[in-house]
């Protein structure tokens, strides 16, 4: 398989949410938690190796994060099966945004990306 072919086997959906009680907002700290599903649709297990994100807050200031795995995991995604883990984001605004991606290897050897489309981090009814 290519990498193009590798990339588009693995589809990532996103899910996140304001956590208040960690929050405070007088001290310009918002912290959200994303909930992350990574589905293998491709015909061979992949293990992610490193993960790369870049979370941009509302004044536009981006940090760029990389590591290995995620949550302390380097899983393997057997083809047809999802992985699903859950962390975290501080931001010093209301709102904000996250994209990036994951170097996965394929059960071949061959590295690729599987991209993390831009999702938003915001307080219930900042964009209404």
């Amino acid at each position: 398989m290519s990498t193009d072919e590798l990339n588009a086997s693995i589809h990532v959906q996103v899910e996140t949410e304001y956590l208040s009680e960690q929050s405070v907002p007088e001290d310009k700290r918002f912290v959200f938690a994303y909930h992350i599903a990574i589905t293998n649709e491709g015909d061979q297990a992949a293990t992610l190796r490193t993960r790369h994100w870049f979370i941009t807050d509302g004044n536009n200031e981006m940090q760029e994060v990389k590591g290995d795995g995620v949550v302390g995991e380097q899983p393997t995604i057997d083809a047809g099966e999802t992985y699903r883990y859950s962390s975290g984001s501080v931001l010093a605004t209301e709102v904000g945004s996250m994209r990036g991606y994951y170097v996965m290897e394929a059960d071949d050897g061959t590295l690729f990306h599987a991209t993390v489309p831009v999702f938003t981090l915001a307080i219930p009814r900042a964009l209404n």
